[in-house]
């Protein structure tokens, strides 16, 4: 089954945010994505437990079950490829989580290692952080928190997009790309919460090809266009392609009012 939002199964935005500088920001990112150092994410699904039955036991590695079955010495190879080697415990490995938001980030080493030595499959090769975020559940909250020096240099025109966005404040601010070829595994972030997060997708380019999964059904539900809002405690994936796509999410906590047309519908706007 498939949770909608105000009785649909996405919440298509095209209608309420201006997307006219879209294609002068796909031009400012491609450029910029030359500049800056990205990383990998999502690698770790299966041992989170956020991926339905049918993908359970597919063929793509998950690094947290890699480092779970990792010998002393190997553990020890991995933890010396970390940005900060010499703050782990042999004797603790059991309490360290590791990845993107949790308490011990992957090193860029410690990801192409994961991914030559141990097979990992990393979907999202191009990972990005404009506004950094600690811990997923705190991706709505603003305090403490704000765009880097860095993407604010390189990708200006971006920033000040987002930044007039109809949001009360921002949390958290990603750019994912996939690579050629590389889908997005599926999986459901936030399962466990009361409500839907209020973020926004933008995908420039219309190409993300992104959809919602129906497990009891076996059904995907395709996402398609620039802008887009949905329910991510349901299951969802990407589909590949032959070229490189990217999308950018941005969460935090929608004003009263926008959040209201969104209710409403675009039959509700006149």
């Amino acid at each position: 089954m498939i949770r909608g939002i105000f009785g649909r199964p996405f919440v298509d935005l095209e209608p309420y945010v201006d997307l006219q500088e879209l294609a002068a920001l796909d031009d400012e990112i491609a450029l910029g994505l030359t500049e800056v150092t990205v990383g990998y994410t999502g690698g770790s699904h299966k041992s989170m437990g956020i991926v339905p039955r049918s993908a359970a036991n597919d063929p793509y590695v998950d690094y947290g079950q890699v480092i779970a079955g990792m010998s002393r010495s190997e553990f020890a190879r991995f933890a010396a490829l970390s940005d900060t080697p010499t703050a782990f415990d042999l004797d603790l490995r059991d309490q360290y989580q590791f990845g993107e938001e949790r308490p011990w980030p992957l090193s860029r080493r410690q990801m192409l290692y994961l991914e030559y030595r141990h097979g990992v499959y990393f979907p999202w090769k191009v990972y990005y952080e404009l506004i950094p975020n600690l811990a997923w559940e705190d991706r709505a909250t603003g305090d403490g928190k704000a765009f880097t020096e860095e993407a604010r240099r390189v990708f200006p025109r971006t920033v000040a997009f987002i930044e007039r966005l109809p949001f009360t404040r921002l949390g958290r601010c990603n750019l994912l790309g996939l690579q050629s070829n590389d889908h997005g595994t599926i999986h459901r972030d936030g399962e466990d919460e009361a409500e839907v997060g209020h973020f926004i997708t933008l995908c420039p380019r219309a190409d993300k090809r992104l959809f919602l999964w129906d497990e009891d059904r076996q059904k995907s539900v395709p996402i398609g266009g620039r802008a887009y809002w949905f329910d991510d405690r349901n299951y969802h994936g990407v589909a590949a392609d032959p070229f490189f796509r990217y999308s950018i999410r941005v969460d935090g906590l929608f004003e009263p009012r926008f959040l209201a047309q969104l209710q409403r519908g675009p039959s509700g706007d006149h």
